[in-house]
């Protein structure tokens, strides 16, 4: 068999497409008939020079049209340290009230001209996840939850940190402190049932251990509801699964119980269904509450009695924020922050 040898000539690489340039602050000035410095008053969001509402709309619609962002680490060397508020993943389940207040925060931060980052802690915990916050350089973080000690406060700060905010039971060594107690909700809850004439009361303890911030508090603000008052306290352990719940209801005679705090109210649902397909009245041979105020407890039959949990709003995490930045060598502060009323419906 014979072999051709042929020779293919080297075709030329494509051209690359070419490379537009980034639009500046100066481009902008030239589109929008201003200077570069009223560009910046604008883009900034800077509020000690009045500009007139006219020019910010040019200003704005110049940037829009060349696709122009200002640039986040010049403006942090500009002002001395980054607008960035670091906020760490919260290390425990966080349902639709946590969820819903967290989103206020990020808006209230930002109407502040502060970008809001989130960062997720996986495998890290306390001083280490400090570390891992501080390479960021952020201008402020806000940790949920708890595990940060003095140390890492102290990593934070001297990475250019001017503010630390704590979300949780108790406060750390320079950090300023939202204490949120909920061992207000489970008290609540406890008084409302003794009120309602129940004195054998059951408290839901979800298995998942990175509940146990919240059941922990809550159990022993029931226990202080009910002291002195002839009633029993009894913790009624309960995974998040449907068939835990069944085998939980198939037992309740057992348990000798006339009321319940569910923790919440997605397990008071839970609890709930169960407990009615075995044919076990609510209120009557057992009274339910639950805590959060979720819409789907209003549209449950019976209709669900729960803790309205009372949280801080977001506006005002965000101003203390704000003070904190501007005036660094300030004093921490700390505040109670978790509020707690019954809305009574027809479950108790």
């Amino acid at each position: 068999m014979r072999y051709v040898m042929v020779q293919i000539p080297e075709q030329p690489a494509p051209p690359l497409p070419a490379q537009r340039s980034v639009p500046t602050s100066s481009d902008v000035a030239r589109l929008a008939g201003v200077s570069r410095a009223t560009v910046s008053y604008v883009l900034n969001n800077t509020g000690a020079v009045r500009i007139s509402e006219p020019t910010r709309r040019r200003v704005h619609q110049a940037a829009r049209d060349l696709g122009y962002v200002p640039h986040a680490a010049a403006r942090s060397l500009r002002a001395g340290h980054s607008r960035m508020v670091l906020m760490p993943a919260p290390t425990v389940p966080a349902g639709p009230l946590y969820s819903q207040f967290f989103n206020e925060l990020q808006w209230a931060l930002s109407r502040l001209d502060y970008t809001v980052v989130q960062y997720g802690s996986v495998g890290l915990q306390g001083d280490e996840a400090a570390r891992a916050w501080a390479e960021l350089r952020p201008v402020a973080v806000l940790v949920p939850g708890s595990g940060l000690g003095p140390q890492g406060v102290a990593v934070l700060k001297r990475s250019g940190a001017r503010a630390v905010v704590t979300l949780g039971p108790e406060r750390v060594e320079g950090a300023h402190a939202l204490l949120m107690d909920h061992s207000v909700v489970g008290h609540s809850a406890g008084a409302h049932l003794l009120a309602r004439g129940r004195r054998r009361v059951g408290v839901v303890m979800p298995e998942d251990p990175e509940l146990e911030l919240f059941s922990k508090p809550r159990l022993e603000g029931v226990r202080r509801a009910l002291h002195g008052k002839d009633a029993t306290v009894t913790e009624v352990p309960l995974a998040y699964e449907e068939e835990a719940a069944a085998q939980l209801a198939k037992g309740w005679s057992s348990l000798g119980l006339d009321a319940v705090f569910a923790y919440n109210d997605e397990y008071a649902m839970l609890l709930i269904s169960a407990l009615k397909d075995e044919g076990i009245r609510i209120p009557d041979d057992a009274a339910v509450i639950g805590a959060d105020d979720l819409m789907l407890g209003r549209l449950l039959r019976p209709r669900l009695s729960t803790v309205h949990i009372e949280l801080p709003s977001g506006q005002e995490l965000a101003e203390l924020v704000d003070r904190a930045v501007r005036d660094s060598s300030a004093a921490p502060e700390t505040h109670g922050v978790l509020g707690a009323t019954v809305v009574h419906r027809a479950s108790t």
